[in-house]
């Protein structure tokens, strides 16, 4: 099965975070949208997105198409539905369109009328979440930090950390290889904290969480952060 998610749907409203990129490039949690995806297909993505990016975002169109909003939050029950869509299906939520099954010939025709398909059905289960305006990247922050802490954690455990540090609620405390924590105190009391590979948190540091600290960003020495928090990678 070919996955790609499509940029056409909230694009508008999350400018201008969207000049430069995919709505599924946009970080909410620990992850970006299409991170989610991935992790929860089970396989790479490409993206149907504006003309002047696509060269970077690539598009690659197989025999069989799953197309999936870009802005529509992942979860369990989502990912079933959409893999149980049959040729020419599309599923909505409310008249929304949320993904929709494909062949090859279909594909360009369907972002152009999308009428074309007209099998489809509607989801019936949780309300489905997407992110829809700007501010939300925000609001919707510390929910997706705990929901991407329990999937990138589930059957794993923690690096251990050497320096001495204060630590608060350890099993809600993850560190991955490579990451450096000095001499700080991390509190998950209030959520999960997350350090991310070769990330640093320099000496005197006091973070209470929902936190993360993605790939390869830093935390100088004195910082102090409150949840729900997310810095990014190589920041």
């Amino acid at each position: 099965m070919n996955y790609i998610l499509a940029d056409h749907y909230e694009r508008e409203s999350l400018l201008p975070f969207t000049f430069t990129r995919p709505v599924s490039h946009i970080r909410v949690g620990i992850l970006t949208l299409t991170e989610k995806w991935e992790i929860m297909l089970s396989a790479k993505v490409s993206f149907k997105t504006q003309p002047y990016l696509q060269e970077k975002f690539r598009l690659t169109i197989g025999e069989d198409n799953i197309l999936i909003n870009g802005s529509l939050f992942p979860d369990q029950e989502i990912v079933e539905s959409i893999m149980s869509l049959q040729p020419g299906q599309v599923l909505l939520f409310g008249g929304r369109f949320m993904a929709a099954r494909i062949n090859r010939d279909g594909v360009n025709e369907f972002f152009s009328n999308q009428n074309l398909i007209p099998v489809s059905y509607s989801y019936q289960l949780e309300t489905p979440q997407f992110l829809t305006n700007l501010w939300e990247i925000f609001s919707r922050n510390e929910e997706a930090i705990r929901k991407d802490f329990k999937m990138l954690t589930s059957g794993r455990k923690s690096s251990p950390i050497y320096a001495p540090n204060q630590l608060t609620n350890m099993e809600d405390i993850f560190i991955e290889d490579g990451a450096r924590v000095s001499a700080s105190i991390l509190n998950a009391s209030t959520g999960p904290i997350y350090i991310s590979k070769n990330a640093e948190v320099m000496d005197g540091c006091m973070i209470r969480g929902p936190f993360a600290l993605c790939e390869g960003a830093t935390l100088k020495m004195g910082t102090k952060i409150y949840g729900a928090t997310t810095i990014g990678p190589y920041c």
